[in-house]
């Protein structure tokens, strides 16, 4: 045969198809099950709402957390007595607040001091072993300030009310008493004391939420406390914490300074932010479990869809489509039904995130990436499922599928 006699003709050779045709290709098969795309896509969505709706919330409580130390500050270090050399409680130098308050780079000083063997009580009826756990603390003036305190209502404690049977709730403190607003009294070490304020709680001094504090000379003059603080508050100068943390112990008891206790509350809500994100780390885990579980459902569907369109498949190869062009089919319809659940996942996930966040008042938060990786690695499952149906599609022989008709 001569060489012309050889070369194909243009109309011998198969349509090339654009990605306007593969997309309308694809998608056909989709519209002609709707039910079934519904089903697969939402176990797709699932697992992509979960893991966005882990990411958004965990993001969400720290952006509120980092809000509440930026608030409050880092730079607030307390001061405790520890136990001494035979094990016995050690007590704090009645001097000790207004020497730690000399350190060059400490910035403020106050302090609260337990008052013993005293309870309070709503009135004067209730039995004595009905105390609800509240701490009486004796307080100094300065102390919302060199805390960060505020109050839910009422007032703090001024040079008046310090000296006189007037008491300050902690939050957790009023709503056991029963307490909702000032002017109210309470039996309080045996005699009647005025409720002048209600402390909101304070994340890096929640033991004073379950405290009725007292001004220091009403505690000494009125319930006998002897004037030993039991806790020193401190704000140093950012950049000196670690240089004033390593000073506190010496000058607070310069004879003992073993049988002192330093702490950062601040340490605390990190190592309760680390627990939450190993906590998140479990969860999403539990919630790629669920996107595995939606990928299986995606290749379910896949490869019904190619028995029960056999027919299609072998007329389709008849008119001429390449074993390439049936599988693009079958993997677009894949990427596409995978697609249709990761931007619905993704969708669910960030309304859940809004949803939880502002019942709690944080400010919602949704990392970019996280929304970008759900859809990312939607396409991957969607690829990774389609892959089988698709090369056991294309392998079908024009006589065998129309065969099925």
């Amino acid at each position: 045969m001569t060489g012309p006699a050889l070369l194909m003709r243009d109309e011998d050779l198969p349509a090339r198809l654009g990605p306007r045709d593969v997309l309308k290709v694809g998608g056909a098969g989709l519209r002609a099950r709707p039910l079934r795309v519904f089903l697969s896509a939402l176990g797709i969505a699932i697992g992509i709402a979960a893991m966005i709706g882990v990411v958004g919330i965990s993001t969400s409580s720290r952006a509120q957390l980092q809000a509440t130390l930026d608030r409050l500050g880092t730079n607030l270090l307390t001061v405790a007595p520890g136990q001494d050399f035979f094990g016995s409680d050690a007590k704090l130098p009645k001097d000790s607040v207004g020497m730690i308050g000399r350190i060059p780079d400490v910035t403020a000083a106050s302090a609260t001091g337990k008052v013993p063997d005293t309870k309070v009580y709503r009135n004067d009826r209730i039995p004595e072993g009905e105390s609800g756990g509240i701490s009486v603390q004796a307080a100094r003036l300065d102390l919302p300030g060199t805390i960060g305190l505020s109050m839910a209502t009422g007032s703090w404690l001024n040079a008046g009310t310090g000296r006189y049977p007037a008491v300050v709730l902690g939050s957790a403190a009023a709503e056991r008493l029963g307490v909702a607003q000032p002017n109210q009294q309470v039996w309080l070490g045996s005699q009647w004391f005025t409720v002048v304020g209600i402390l909101s709680s304070n994340p890096l001094a929640p033991e004073l939420d379950s405290a009725a504090l007292v001004g220091w000379e009403a505690a000494a003059s009125r319930l006998g406390f002897d004037g030993h603080p039991t806790t020193i508050y401190s704000r140093a100068d950012k950049h000196a914490i670690e240089s004033v943390r390593a000073l506190l112990a010496e000058t607070a008891n310069p004879q003992a300074p073993n049988e002192i206790k330093v702490s950062q509350p601040s340490d605390a809500l990190a190592a309760e932010n680390a627990a939450d994100t190993a906590f998140t780390g479990l969860l999403l885990g539990l919630g790629g479990v669920a996107l595995l579980v939606g990928g299986v459902g995606v290749a379910n569907t896949m490869v019904i869809s190619v028995l029960e369109r056999r027919a299609e498949i072998g007329l389709r190869r008849s008119l001429g489509a390449t074993r390439g062009q049936i599988r693009l089919q079958f993997l677009t319809e894949s990427q596409m039904l995978a697609a249709l659940g990761g931007v619905g996942g993704v969708g669910l996930g960030i309304v859940v995130t809004a949803v939880f966040a502002v019942s709690q008042g944080w400010p919602t938060v949704v990392p970019p990436w996280a929304m970008a990786g759900g859809v990312g690695a939607t396409l991957v499952i969607g690829a990774i499922a389609g892959l089988y149906p698709a090369i056991r599609a294309a392998r079908l022989a024009p006589t065998e599928a129309l065969g099925t008709i």
